[in-house]
């Protein structure tokens, strides 16, 4: 069986932040913040990561907040999942963590404040109306109870 070629993603870093690298346990690639931010509870920012890339035809970035993101930091992501397309990829597009502080707290640069994978972008679809879709219907939003 031959080993396919690793997905080569072009990167360039707008601050002095850690570098970028996959580890080998888990699938998710961390992201840090730029800078220090101090946040209110309440209050929203937009966090740059310090980060750009162009990635190859056909992919998608979807940044999340990392596993401990809220227990250590007190923030949410305010669109709760990222999509960055391939075409986010000029000179000026520093990728960004959109954050709702929900304590006070403070981040400071080189926090890993959230994770990003990359997949492939959902083919073409087309829509076709029907009049009638499955003979049995599972009885309503939330039918399969709490347990």
């Amino acid at each position: 069986m031959t080993k396919s070629k690793p997905l080569q993603i072009q990167i360039k870093y707008f601050s002095d932040i850690e570098p970028i690298e996959k580890i080998s346990k888990g699938d998710w690639i961390d992201l840090r913040s730029a800078v220090d931010v101090e946040l209110k509870a309440g209050e929203s920012k937009l966090i740059p990561l310090g980060v750009g890339m162009k990635l190859p035809d056909g992919y998608e970035a979807n940044p999340v907040p990392r596993s401990g993101t809220f227990k250590n930091f007190g923030i949410i992501q305010t669109n709760h999942y990222g999509v960055i397309d391939n075409s986010y990829s000029g000179d000026n597009d520093q990728w960004h963590f959109p954050a709702y502080a929900m304590r006070d707290t403070i981040i400071r640069k080189n926090d890993r404040i959230c994770q990003f994978r990359i997949q492939e972008v959902m083919p073409e679809v087309e829509f076709v109306t029907v009049d009638h879709l499955d003979d049995v219907s599972r009885g309503g939003f939330g039918s399969t109870g709490i347990n």
